[in-house]
């Protein structure tokens, strides 16, 4: 056998082994949140009482000022079915992320409302949520995390839904709120374990 050949098949031998043992990183699909820098979402897996009582609280401002007929919408935006468990571990945090800015847009919009002084506190914490949650979506999608399936449509859901009337939008919003820090928010920040 030439030398060259030689060479080359110690190297592949080489690289197979140090494969096999784990020696040699070898990329896999992402089981849990992306490893990013500053992702501390776990803290989130319950808010307390206090701060839950301030969202019921804008939660009930709202429906006292509410009448059924300005919310006329032309679909569900947060469908009952809809469910962050039937995604990826890793997908979770950006629909979550999405779901949270379209959330903060329209609480922020409603702020300049006679709501306004009932919306500061939630507004603060979201706010809070939305910054840390932020650490745990990647900045620009690789290839292989770009949305596909249930988080494309549901991203698709969450962008069609800007096209809404305002006063659909403020509904959807308010009474998607407790679902929204309840089950949504738990289960990104329960990663892996939110079966």
């Amino acid at each position: 056998m030439a030398p060259g050949c030689t060479l080359v098949l110690v190297l592949m031998l080489t690289t197979v082994a140090l494969s096999r043992t784990g020696a040699v990183p070898v990329p896999s699909a992402p089981r849990a949140l992306p490893p990013a820098r500053g992702c501390h979402v776990a803290q989130f897996k319950s808010l307390s009482p206090q701060e839950l009582q301030a969202f019921k609280t804008a939660r009930d401002a709202f429906e006292d000022s509410f009448l059924p007929k300005d919310w006329d919408c032309s679909t569900h935006l947060f469908p009952r079915t809809r469910d962050l468990k039937h995604l990826q571990v890793w997908e979770r945090p950006v629909a979550l992320e999405a779901e949270l800015a379209l959330t903060l847009t329209v609480l922020e919009a409603m702020a300049n409302s006679s709501l306004g002084h009932s919306l500061e506190q939630p507004l603060l914490t979201l706010q809070n949520i939305h910054s840390k949650l932020q650490a745990c979506v990647p900045a620009q999608p690789t290839a292989s995390s770009r949305p596909r399936g249930r988080l494309h449509h549901w991203l698709h859901r969450l962008q069609e839904a800007r096209k809404e009337s305002q006063d659909c939008l403020k509904a959807s919003v308010m009474f998607n709120l407790l679902r929204l820090l309840t089950r949504d928010l738990k289960c990104v920040a329960s990663g892996d374990q939110c079966v």
